[in-house]
């Protein structure tokens, strides 16, 4: 085994002997951090949220917010943490913890270390700025005068009263659960944070280059937990022995590990394969690699695709987006993944990697069966690819019991080109109505060539709702699906009629 250790609150430790299945929250736990708790084990309360040290722009570092019970602790080999232990003292607050304390943000005080974990992530945000003055805020949205306050800084929210006075986005804790304050002081807390001193050493720490990846290979008792230094590594071993589990956020990892006590006997971790974590624009495709969080997509392409932007806000929570990614929602073929329906509209490709060579294949032909896909056991998900130029229409359309960090009962992809008031492109990703992700194609044809208007509108829908092989289950009825499928367009069109009177008027 190598020298396998992780700074945890500026201390070096080391992870000799570690099961390699243990994630990092039992991890901190058994060496008496307890600060982190387990609530759902799942990443879906944020009781558990840590601080990782994350490569930021220019060589700084940025301060993430993730899930400690998602992450396998040998993933952070090399890297490092900090626990709500680390950033305070009951002697010498943080800053974030004083602000929840003053403004009774803490019953149970269960959730609340992963609170302050979030909120600060959010605190140190770099382009974070105040946009108006405490005193100017009405602390509901609008400043003194009633006029709403707006920060669409992100490319995503809008809203006036998920921003605070300060530029902090509400949305920083949409992971993060709490049953007891009813959230309104933990909203004040967070709303009444000022920024950074010069001299804080969390601040200070951005000013430095994040660890590097760490190149990790460890074995304990019998179970293998490897994270390749190359891409050319990682084809190899998964050309030795195909059975490899390959993880980059680790967020499904985790819940297979905590919830259906899964043992995988080797694990490869990709998350940090700098081959997989490229962002790049050409004149006619827009290239995104497999282990690149969504977070950092989203921070990177600021609102160049408008279908994505209105997908990543709802795709589960801040911190299950710092870790996951477009390879690990494809590679699990999931029928009620998020991102699938979205780059079905957007007519996307995978770019599937081997010791072969590369392949790149239409995702509308990727998907061959429930949870089961073209891809080989040999090849790894490198990129997704997304021609340009996009459409001029788009929507993603999730319906789920939440608004917020929910799996979706029904989620819809459009994408249309409309010139003259006439469609003359259409792509449709359909997801939760069949055993697949998949193209509703009927209805694509039922639009091309059509007048862009409330006859062709309806009589698509009609045919919309007639896509896939909606199931009955604990989200919701196939009759439920089969409508929802039959209001989707309609709602894109009643958005673009109002749209088109504001710009005559």
């Amino acid at each position: 085994m190598t020298d396998v250790a992780l700074t945890v609150n500026g201390e070096r430790r080391s992870l000799d002997g570690v099961a390699t299945f243990t994630t990092a929250l039992d991890w901190l736990r058994d060496h008496g951090l307890s600060g982190s708790k387990e609530g759902c084990a799942e990443g879906e309360c944020g009781a558990c949220a840590l601080l990782l040290a994350t490569p930021g722009d220019d060589g700084t570092t940025t301060w993430t917010p993730v899930n400690a019970c998602l992450v396998p602790v040998y993933a952070l080999d090399g890297q490092e943490i900090v626990t709500a232990e680390g950033l305070g003292t009951p002697e010498d607050l943080h800053p974030v913890q004083a602000k929840m304390a003053e403004a009774g943000g803490s019953q149970c005080g269960y959730c609340t270390p992963g609170f302050v974990c979030s909120m600060a992530g959010e605190y140190y945000r770099e382009d974070r700025a105040p946009l108006v003055s405490a005193a100017q805020f009405a602390g509901d949205g609008t400043d003194e005068a009633g006029c709403p306050v707006h920060d669409t800084s992100d490319g995503s929210h809008g809203d006036a009263a998920e921003h605070g006075p300060n530029g902090f986005d509400l949305h920083a804790l949409s992971g993060n659960l709490c049953r007891c304050t009813g959230y309104r002081p933990i909203r004040d807390a967070a709303y009444t944070l000022g920024m950074p001193d010069a001299d804080d050493p969390f601040k200070q720490r951005m000013a430095q280059p994040a660890p590097a990846a760490a190149a990790t290979d460890a074995e304990v008792d019998g179970s293998r937990f490897v994270r390749p230094a190359t891409l050319a590594e990682t084809v190899r071993i998964l050309h030795d022995d195909s059975s490899a589990l390959v993880v980059a956020g680790s967020t499904d990892w985790g819940v297979e590990v905590n919830i259906r006590g899964s043992r995988a006997p080797f694990v490869v971790a990709i998350d940090q394969l700098e081959e997989l974590r490229l962002l790049t624009v050409s004149d006619d495709v827009i290239e995104i690699g497999a282990a690149l969080p969504l977070s950092e997509v989203e921070r990177r392409l600021q609102g160049r695709v408008p279908l994505l932007a209105k997908l990543f806000p709802q795709f589960a929570s801040r911190l299950i987006r710092n870790r996951g990614t477009f390879g690990g929602n494809l590679g699990t073929g999931s029928p009620i993944g998020d991102t699938p329906p979205a780059l079905l509209a957007l007519g996307a490709s995978v770019v599937l990697a081997s010791v072969d060579g590369e392949r790149e294949v239409e995702l509308s032909d990727y998907f061959t069966g429930y949870r089961q896909s073209v891809r080989r056991a040999d090849e790894l998900i490198k990129s997704v690819r997304i021609p340009l130029p996009l459409a001029s229409v788009t929507a993603f359309q999730k319906i789920a019991k939440r608004r917020f960090d929910d799996i979706s009962s029904v989620a819809v992809g459009i994408a249309l080109d409309i010139e003259d008031g006439v469609v003359t492109a259409a792509k449709i990703g359909l997801g939760g109505v069949a055993a697949t992700p998949l193209r509703a194609i009927a209805t694509e044809d039922a639009l091309i060539g059509k007048p862009w208007n409330i006859a062709t509108v309806k009589a698509a829908a009609a045919i919309m709702r007639t896509e896939g092989t909606p199931m009955s289950d604990h989200r919701a009825s196939s009759e439920y699906r089969s409508l929802m499928l039959n209001t989707a367009l309609l709602k894109l069109y009643s958005s673009t009629v109002i749209e088109s009177k504001e710009v005559s008027a």
